[in-house]
C-alpha cells in the first residue's frame, strides 16, 4: 500500500499548489493523518517560510514543525554540491522523510519550483529523490496560448517519459491553467505520445481570480506606498490599465477589477477614476497606482480625505513604462488568509480532477472507526450538495454573513437568500472585494418583496388568536428575523440561520410562534457536533433548556439520537450524571435514571445507558470496569447532559482545551429547520451551521 505521492511540476508556474491543496483535501476525507513534505525549497532573504508549506500547514493544521516539512533550501544544496556531498543530500532527504512517515498515515510530497537558474539540476535531483523514496508521481503540466500545441505537449510527455525511463511509477497526468479552446487539441496531441494507462488526463481550466494578485501582493512586490484604502488591500487586480490620455477616452477602455496606472501628477484621472468606480454605469475597479513618484496636489488630498470607502491608491517612484513592466511580473500566491482563493482552488480541483480514481490507484485505506473533522465536513458538504436547499440569512448587514455566502455559493453547497437593503448589501460586497455570483445568491429587501402582503395576512391569521392586528403583523415582518422565519413557514425558503447579530431568543421566538414543534414533541432542544481529532460526538442539550424534567430529558435524548442518525452517525446514548449505574443516589441522579427508562420504553431498539459518568461513557477501559458488558459504556457517541449549566460549560471546556471543532447549536424538534448562531461566531461557524440546516431540510421530506 502506498504511503506517499510525489507531485512534480514540469516547469515553473504550473500552479502546483492548487493541485496539492485539492489532493490533501481529498486525502483527509479518507485518511486520518496526512503530512506534507518538500525536499527542496527556495531560499528567500527576509522571508524565512516557503509559501506553499505555510499555506498547507496553516490551512490543514498539519501537526509538524516547519523544519520537519522540508529537506534543504537551494542555498544549502549549492553548498553541499560544491563540497562534493551529493550523497549527503539524498541521505538527508530520506532521513527527514522517514521521520515524517512515522508520524503520518500518508505524506504528500511537492517537488521543486523550478524558478531559478539551476532548474535543470533541480529536475534531475527530483527524479533521484522520487526513485529513492519509492513514491508514485503525479506529473503537473501547464497549458498556454503563446506556445504551439506541439511544444506544450512535448514538455509534458517528455517529463512523463523521463520518469518512466528511470524506473519511477507515474500515477497521473494533470494539465493545469488550461485556457479556453486549448484542451481538445492538447489532449489529442498528448495521447499520441503517452502510455495507454495514463491517457485518462485531467485538465484544470485557468481561473482569473486565482491568477490575479491582491493589491497587498502588489504593494509588497513593488514596494509601493499606500496613500488611501489600506483596509481594502484584499481586492484582486484582474487587469492593468494605463491611463495617460484624456479621461473621456480612457474610460471606455477600463474593465471590471482593473488597476489603473497613471502618473502621479494626473489628479484629473484620479478623480475621474474614483467617480467611475462609484457609478453604476462603469465597472468596479481594484485601485489606482500612481507612477513616477509625483505626489498629488494638496487640494486633491483635501478632497480625498473627505471621501469614504476609497479604493486603494498606491504610489511608486518608477516611471509609467517600468511600473507597467514590473506589474506584469508580479506573481500571485495563495496565502493561508486568502480563504476565497483557497475555496476556489478546491472547487476547481474537485470539479476537474478524478480524485476517486486517483485514490483507488493509491489504495489509501482508513480504519472504519476513525472519523476526523475533515472527513465529517466532507460528508456534510457532499450531502448538502446532493439536494441543494434554499437557506435564508436575515443578517445581511454583517460582514461574516457575506463572507460565508461567498464561500457557500462558490462551493455550490446551498442556494443563499440574504435579507436587507439590496443597495447597501451590494455596496458592502463590493467594498469587501467579494466574488459573489448573484445567480446563486439572492438579496431580498423584506419591505419590497412581492409576497410581503401575503406574508402579512398569513401572520395575522396565524396569530390573531393572540390579539395581533394587521398593523402589528406589518411591524413584525419589517424585522428580518420574523420575515426570514415566515419565508421558511410559507415554503419560500427551506431553512433559516440567524444569531450572528441577534440574540438566541430573537431567533427562536418567531420559529416557535410560526413554524412550531413537530407532532409528538413538547420542547425544542439543541445539540453540538463536537469534532475531535479522531471521532465526532454529539452533545445535547447545551444551549436551550436550563433545567429539563425527566420527561423533557428523555425527549432530548430521543431527538438527539434521531439527529445523529440523520447525519450518518450511529447513536449510542449516554445519559450523564455524577454516578454510574446503581452506585449513586440523589434527586438529580434519579431524574436521569427516570429519563433513561422513559427513553428506553419509547424506543426499545435504542442503545442507551444511564445514569453514567462522562469518563465511563467515552473511555473503554473505565466504561467496562464500571459497567461491564454495556453496549454504550466506553463507546458513547451521544452524550446527554442533565442541565444547561453542565452541558454548556462542558462543551466549551472540551472545545478550548482539546481544540475540538464545535458545530452548533443545532436546533431539533421544529417542523422546519431554524438554527441559531453565537454572536461571536466565525465565518466557518456560519458555513457549517448553514450546511447542517440544509441537511435538516433534506431530512424534513
Amino acid at each position: 500500500m502506498n504511503k506517499s505521492v510525489y507531485i512534480n511540476p514540469t516547469e515553473a508556474y504550473c500552479g502546483k499548489s492548487i493541485i496539492t491543496l485539492g489532493i490533501i483535501e481529498h486525502l483527509l476525507r479518507s485518511t486520518q493523518k496526512v503530512g506534507i513534505f518538500r525536499p527542496i525549497i527556495k531560499s528567500k532573504p527576509g522571508n524565512p517560510k516557503d509559501q506553499d508549506l505555510d499555506l498547507f500547514a496553516t490551512h490543514f493544521n498539519i501537526g509538524s514543525s516547519y523544519d520537519e516539512m522540508y529537506g534543504y533550501t537551494t542555498d544549502q544544496l549549492q553548498e553541499l554540491e560544491a563540497s562534493g556531498k551529493h550523497d549527503d543530500i539524498i541521505d538527508g532527504i530520506i532521513e527527514k522523510y522517514k521521520a515524517l512517515e512515522e508520524k503520518f498515515d500518508f505524506i504528500v510530497i511537492e517537488g521543486s519550483d523550478y524558478e531559478g537558474k539551476n532548474s535543470i539540476y533541480e529536475y534531475s535531483l527530483n527524479q533521484e529523490i522520487v526513485k529513492n523514496l519509492g513514491s508514485p508521481v503525479i506529473v503537473v503540466g501547464k497549458a498556454d496560448e503563446e506556445n504551439s500545441i506541439e511544444d506544450q505537449a512535448y514538455t509534458i510527455y517528455q517529463n512523463v517519459e523521463t520518469f518512466l525511463a528511470s524506473g519511477c511509477q507515474v500515477l497521473k497526468v494533470i494539465v493545469n491553467l488550461v485556457p479556453e479552446g486549448v484542451r481538445e487539441p492538447l489532449e489529442k496531441e498528448l495521447k499520441k505520445h503517452i502510455p495507454a494507462d495514463l491517457q485518462n488526463i485531467d485538465f484544470v481550466p485557468t481561473d482569473a481570480m486565482l491568477g490575479a494578485p491582491t493589491i497587498a501582493e502588489i504593494v509588497e512586490a513593488m514596494n509601493a506606498k499606500v496613500l488611501y484604502g489600506e483596509d481594502q488591500l484584499n481586492r484582486l487586480a484582474h487587469y492593468y490599465t494605463i491611463a495617460a490620455m484624456q479621461p473621456h477616452n480612457y474610460l471606455e477602455r477600463i474593465k471590471e477589477n482593473s488597476l489603473v496606472i497613471t502618473p502621479g501628477d494626473r489628479g484629473d484621472i484620479v478623480m475621474t477614476t474614483l467617480q467611475a468606480h462609484q457609478s453604476s454605469n462603469y465597472p468596479s475597479l481594484s485601485g489606482i497606482l500612481l507612477s513616477a513618484g509625483y505626489d498629488l496636489p494638496e487640494a486633491y488630498h483635501k478632497l480625498l480625505d473627505g471621501l469614504k470607502d476609497i479604493v486603494p491608491i498606491l504610489s511608486v517612484k518608477t516611471n509609467t513604462f517600468n511600473t507597467a513592466r514590473d506589474l506584469a511580473n508580479v506573481k500571485s500566491y495563495i496565502k493561508p488568509t486568502n480563504h476565497r482563493k483557497i475555496a476556489k482552488a478546491l472547487q476547481l480541483v474537485e470539479k476537474n480532477v478524478g480524485m476517486n480514481q486517483l485514490l483507488d490507484k493509491l489504495k489509501v485505506m482508513a480504519p472504519s472507526s476513525v472519523l476526523t473533522p475533515k472527513m465529517f465536513e466532507y460528508s456534510l458538504f457532499k450531502k448538502a450538495k446532493s439536494d441543494k436547499k434554499r437557506i435564508v440569512l436575515p443578517e445581511g448587514q454583517d460582514e461574516r454573513i457575506l463572507r460565508a455566502a461567498e464561500f457557500l455559493s462558490a462551493r455550490e453547497l446551498v442556494e443563499i437568500i440574504i435579507l436587507g437593503n439590496e443597495d447597501q448589501i451590494t455596496k458592502d460586497i463590493n467594498k469587501l472585494g467579494l466574488m459573489i455570483d448573484f445567480n446563486k445568491v439572492k438579496i431580498i429587501d423584506p419591505m419590497k418583496y412581492v409576497k410581503f402582503s401575503d406574508y402579512v395576512v398569513a401572520l395575522y391569521e396565524a396569530r390573531k388568536h393572540k390579539g395581533i392586528t394587521i398593523d402589528n403583523a406589518k411591524d413584525l415582518l419589517s424585522d428580518a428575523t420574523y420575515f426570514g422565519t415566515m419565508m421558511v413557514h410559507m415554503g419560500d425558503a427551506d431553512g433559516m440561520v440567524s444569531g450572528a447579530v441577534n440574540t438566541t431568543q430573537h431567533t427562536i421566538r418567531p420559529a416557535l410562534q410560526l413554524i412550531k414543534t413537530k407532532p409528538g414533541y413538547s420542547v425544542v432542544s439543541s445539540v453540538f457536533f463536537m469534532c475531535l481529532e479522531d471521532r465526532v460526538l454529539v452533545y445535547g442539550d447545551c444551549a436551550v433548556n436550563p433545567n429539563p424534567t425527566a420527561e423533557q430529558l428523555a425527549e432530548i435524548a430521543l431527538s438527539s439520537s434521531e439527529t445523529t442518525v440523520a447525519f450518518g452517525l450511529e447513536p449510542k446514548v449516554a445519559m450523564l450524571s455524577y454516578s454510574s449505574g446503581s452506585s449513586g443516589k440523589g434527586e438529580e441522579v434519579e431524574k436521569v435514571r427516570k429519563a433513561t427508562e422513559i427513553a428506553k420504553s419509547s424506543n426499545e431498539l435504542l442503545k442507551i445507558e444511564g445514569p453514567i459518568q462522562y469518563d465511563a461513557a467515552v473511555d473503554m477501559g473505565v466504561g467496562q470496569k464500571k459497567m461491564p458488558g454495556s453496549e454504550v459504556a466506553g463507546q458513547a457517541s451521544v452524550l446527554i447532559f442533565p442541565d444547561l449549566n453542565t452541558g454548556n460549560n462542558t462543551y466549551k471546556a472540551v472545545q478550548r482545551e482539546t481544540g475540538a471543532i464545535a458545530i452548533g447549536p443545532v436546533l431539533q424538534g421544529l417542523n422546519k429547520p431554524v438554527n441559531d448562531l453565537s454572536r461571536g461566531c466565525t465565518v466557518t461557524d456560519i458555513v457549517n451551521t448553514v450546511v447542517i440546516t440544509a441537511i435538516q431540510a433534506q431530512n424534513q421530506k
